[in-house]
């Protein structure tokens, strides 16, 4: 039986249904790295047509998280290690880059949106909702961004964010069982967070980017455990 993903997003716009639908298809690896997007099937599927199908996986395509093949329609971007090595000095970059923008800003706004997003995270940690945990991480962060006021640093930010959405799904719901120390990882996470809106608040930029820098070791070692098991 198909699900009627139409009935369940109606106000939305088909366009952004679809991206929704097919985004959290790539985040899960429904749609594995490599794997061929077929539209046909999508369209079937989600019970709307081809163009917000299309218009869809052209969004996607826009944050690298499927590519253009001439002939051959979408394929899921690849996942090499190479990426990854990639992802996370990417990361280091940005965010380190967007701490020393932010504490000469006035960062109010944003750090609500964090709170929220950092109480989302709490929440879907205590109800064990891993899609909710990866969607609420990636909202305190792009949140965090914002606080830099650059758009540059923003849109990298969120590229990256994307594509390590991908390897944070898996190391927390893969085949894999690492729960025997999930609960110790997810306290870290919103220890660090905590402590990432407490030095922005104080402007103290220092402690901000040394927090910073040991909140990707932490999800940068729960990924290299994954890998390596």
């Amino acid at each position: 039986m198909k699900t009627n993903h139409k009935e369940t997003r109606s106000r939305q716009p088909l366009a952004l249904q679809a991206y929704e639908i097919i985004h959290d298809k790539i985040i899960t690896m429904a749609l594995k790295p490599g794997e061929h997007v077929d539209e046909k099937a999508l369209v079937e599927e989600l019970g709307i047509g081809r163009t917000p199908v299309r218009e869809a996986l052209l969004k996607l395509a826009s944050e690298h998280l499927v590519e253009s093949r001439p002939n051959k329609g979408f394929i899921v971007k690849p996942l090499t290690l190479q990426d990854v090595k990639a992802m996370f000095e990417a990361l280091n970059i940005i965010e380190t880059g967007a701490c020393a923008l932010a504490v000469n800003q006035d960062v109010s706004e944003c750090l609500a949106l964090m709170a929220e997003a950092q109480e989302g995270v709490k929440h879907a940690v205590k109800t064990n909702n891993v899609m909710g945990l990866v969607k609420a991480n990636h909202a305190f962060h792009m949140h965090f961004a914002r606080c830099s006021f650059n758009e540059y640093i923003i849109n990298a930010l969120n590229e990256v964010r994307n594509e390590v959405n991908r390897l944070a799904y898996l190391s927390f719901a893969g085949v894999f069982d690492l729960s025997y120390d999930l609960q110790d990882h997810y306290k870290t996470v919103i220890r660090e967070h905590d402590r990432i809106m407490s030095y922005l608040e104080q402007r103290d930029l220092q402690a901000l980017q040394e927090t910073v820098k040991t909140h990707i070791r932490t999800f940068q070692k729960r990924i290299i455990n994954y890998l390596t098991t």
